[in-house]
C-alpha cells in the first residue's frame, strides 16, 4: 500500500442500489466524481428522474449503466449484476442502499407490513451481497457498503420492525467480513441519523418533531445525503484498506448520549 492515503476510487466500477434519490442517488454522484463508473440499481428503471442522474454521472466523464432492480425479485438481482459485469467486465465496490422503514406502533404491525420491510432491509441486502459476492470472489476482490441506521442502535417508537433489520445488517456486516476477508474482500456498514432526502421532508416539517430531534443530536442538525455518501466514498477507497467488519455511525452524537 501507499504511503500516502488514497482517498479515490478512480478505474473502479460501482453499483448502487435504490440509486434513484436521497442517499442512493449521492452515493452514485460522489463515487462518479471520485472516479468511478457507476451502475444504477432502480426498483423502477426508465422515469425522468433516472435519465436526469445518468446524465449527471456522464457529465463527470464517467460511465453509467441504469439497470431494473427490485431487490426483493432474485431474478431482478441475477440479471441485473449480470448485465453490470457483461458491461464493465467486474464490479468492484457494491452500496446496499435501498431500504424502506414505514413507522407503525408494534401493536398495529401487520404480517405483510413485516415481511415488506424484511423483504428489502433484509433479503434484499443479502442476496444483492451473495450475488455481488460471487463476482467479487471470482475477480479478486472488492468492497461492499451496506446501509444500517442509528435506529439499529437505539430504540425509535413506531419503528421496531425497522430497527430490528438496521440492527441485523449491522451483525450481517461483520458475518460476511469474516467469511470473505480471505478473499481481498472488505465488508463494512455506515449507520446515519436522520438524513434531509424526499421520503423525510413530511416529518421535518413538523416542527415539534424537527425540535425534538434536533434536542437529541450533539451537533444539533439533521445528516444531509451527501453526509453518507463522503462516508461511503471513504470506506471503499484504498485509505480504508483495514476497515472491514465496522459499522461507522454518522449520526451527529444521537447514539453517544
Amino acid at each position: 500500500m501507499a504511503a500516502d492515503p488514497a482517498f479515490t476510487v478512480a478505474g473502479k466500477v460501482a453499483l448502487v442500489t435504490g440509486a434513484a434519490r436521497g442517499i442512493g442517488r449521492a452515493c452514485a454522484l460522489a463515487l462518479a466524481q471520485a472516479g468511478a463508473d457507476i451502475a444504477l440499481g432502480l426498483r423502477a428503471a426508465g422515469r425522468e428522474a433516472d435519465g436526469d442522474l445518468a446524465e449527471a454521472i456522464r457529465a463527470l466523464g464517467r460511465r453509467v449503466l441504469p439497470l431494473q432492480m427490485d431487490v426483493t425479485r432474485r431474478a431482478e438481482i441475477t440479471a441485473a449484476v449480470a448485465e453490470a459485469r457483461r458491461a464493465f467486465g467486474r464490479i468492484d465496490i457494491l452500496v446496499n442502499n435501498a431500504g424502506i422503514g414505514p413507522p407503525n406502533p408494534a401493536e398495529s404491525v401487520s404480517e405483510e407490513d413485516f415481511d415488506a420491510t424484511l423483504a428489502v432491509n433484509l433479503k434484499g441486502t443479502f442476496f444483492v451481497s451473495q450475488e455481488v459476492g460471487r463476482s467479487m470472489i471470482a475477480s479478486g476482490g472488492g468492497r461492499i457498503v451496506n446501509l444500517s441506521s442509528q435506529a439499529g442502535f437505539v430504540a425509535l417508537p413506531t419503528e421496531s420492525v425497522y430497527c430490528m433489520t438496521k440492527a441485523a445488517i449491522a451483525h450481517l456486516t461483520k458475518c460476511l467480513a469474516v467469511e470473505w476477508a480471505p478473499h481481498g474482500i472488505n465488508v463494512n456498514a455506515v449507520a446515519p441519523t436522520f438524513v434531509r432526502t424526499p421520503g423525510t421532508v413530511k416529518w421535518l416539517a413538523d416542527e415539534q418533531f424537527r425540535r425534538d430531534l434536533l434536542a437529541r443530536i450533539p451537533l444539533g442538525r439533521v445528516g444531509e445525503p451527501i453526509d453518507v455518501a463522503a462516508a461511503v466514498v471513504f470506506l471503499a477507497s484504498p485509505a480504508a484498506a483495514l476497515i472491514t467488519g465496522a459499522t461507522l455511525l454518522i449520526d451527529g452524537g444521537f447514539t453517544a448520549r
